[in-house]
């Protein structure tokens, strides 16, 4: 079974016999039922979830342990699944980094010569001269979703399972926590940062962190400083809608110029040039457009209509509105679906914010299931059942 993610469609010339170690998880789950099982126990989690949101009321949540005690297993489960899979080139970026940390276990430091992710050079420097490369890699899955579980306890307390969930189940998700992988990490520093919001040494502190481990994040944090100064989100949704037709007109001239400014990410073809083929998924992409629209018409259903009065929630409106904005623009580019995780991270973030944070209908945690029911369907249906 080939592994797929948002980023591309990616074939392989050959695998050389030896080449990658294996780890304990393949002993267990051949890498042709990895995503078979992963997006299985992913739907049969959400199912329980749709159970309880049916049987018990939002407020009684945090004190329901069977629902504690899954949140607890579906964490652990996540880590574990995520950081023990083998190292292999079927998870396409993953052979880079091992590349990377075996040259700075052997004392190489020519990668610094080509890399501009100081943070994550330290990083990944720092890790080969204590442990394996199979423990790096549980290392990096244990930055990518523990910032996540601390944010979604400091946002939603006793509700922290249902935000962590939505996250968990996005689109992009398991695709940036075995393949994109530093830029997983950095963007869950991004929205742990943001959870230290009346923090502000803190919260400034971990945005840089972000922008050191994958320079991209420079898009969403200046997103965020702009909203600080300006924060009218009909500003940024009509802005949102008008780069739909200049992006059909003009598309060609805002890919050459993003490109010239490095935000394709060109550098993960430069270790395995020989054995990866990226055939990426081009042309004016309407279902991931669509799926962009979830978060911009969430975003305003709940600050226009419902009356959703949260700074926070209004700034990483627009941040998602911003970043989403420039990926319509170079929509066309090979690299766009890169760049279109700049919003995508926070999508499951203004899907399900409000709903866990104030009562604005009535039958609200059985409204929230279905709809953490319909957003993992798309996932499930994309990720899992189409390819």
């Amino acid at each position: 079974m080939l592994f797929y993610d948002c980023k591309s469609h990616i074939t392989f010339r050959k695998r050389s016999p030896g080449c990658f170690k294996d780890t304990a998880l393949e002993e267990f789950i051949p890498l042709s039922l990895y995503t078979v099982v992963y997006y299985n126990v992913l739907l049969i989690t959400v199912f329980a979830a749709y159970l309880n949101s049916s049987t018990h009321t939002l407020a009684s949540v945090g004190s329901n342990g069977k629902l504690r005690l899954l949140g607890v297993f579906f964490v652990v489960f996540v880590i574990f699944f995520i950081g023990l899979r083998p190292i292999d080139p079927v998870f396409v970026d993953m052979t880079m980094y091992n590349h990377m940390f075996n040259l700075f276990a052997e004392g190489d430091m020519s990668v610094t010569e080509t890399e501009g992710d100081i943070g994550f050079l330290y990083f990944i420097q720092f890790c080969s001269k204590i442990m394996t490369p199979e423990l790096f890699f549980l290392f990096c899955a244990v930055i990518y979703i523990v910032p996540l579980v601390i944010a979604c306890v400091r946002w939603f307390k006793g509700n922290w399972f249902y935000g962590f969930l939505m996250l968990v189940i996005s689109f992009s998700f398991l695709g940036y926590g075995v393949n994109g992988i530093r830029n997983g990490m950095a963007t869950s520093i991004f929205l742990l940062a943001v959870s230290f919001y009346n923090r502000r040494v803190i919260m400034a502190l971990l945005l840089l962190l972000s922008f050191s481990f994958h320079k991209s994040m420079s898009l969403p944090i200046a997103g965020f400083c702009i909203t600080f100064f300006y924060n009218d989100m009909r500003t940024y949704l009509k802005t949102w809608f008008f780069a739909i037709p200049i992006s059909l007109i003009a598309g060609s001239f805002f890919v050459a110029f993003f490109s010239s400014l490095g935000f394709d990410d060109s550098r993960v073809g430069i270790y395995f040039s020989e054995d990866v083929v990226e055939n990426t998924v081009t042309g004016f992409r309407w279902d991931f457009i669509l799926y962009s629209a979830i978060g911009i018409f969430a975003g305003w259903y709940y600050i226009v209509k419902q009356k959703f009065q949260d700074r926070l929630y209004i700034q990483l409106y627009n941040v998602f509105v911003i970043a989403n904005m420039f990926w319509l623009l170079i929509i066309r580019a090979s690299f766009s679906n890169r760049f279109a995780y700049l919003s995508w991270f926070l999508l499951a973030i203004i899907v399900v914010y409000p709903l866990l944070k104030v009562k604005l209908m009535p039958n609200q945690h059985l409204i929230l299931g279905r709809i953490v029911f319909i957003y993992f369907m798309f996932t499930y249906v994309m990720n899992f059942i189409l390819f």
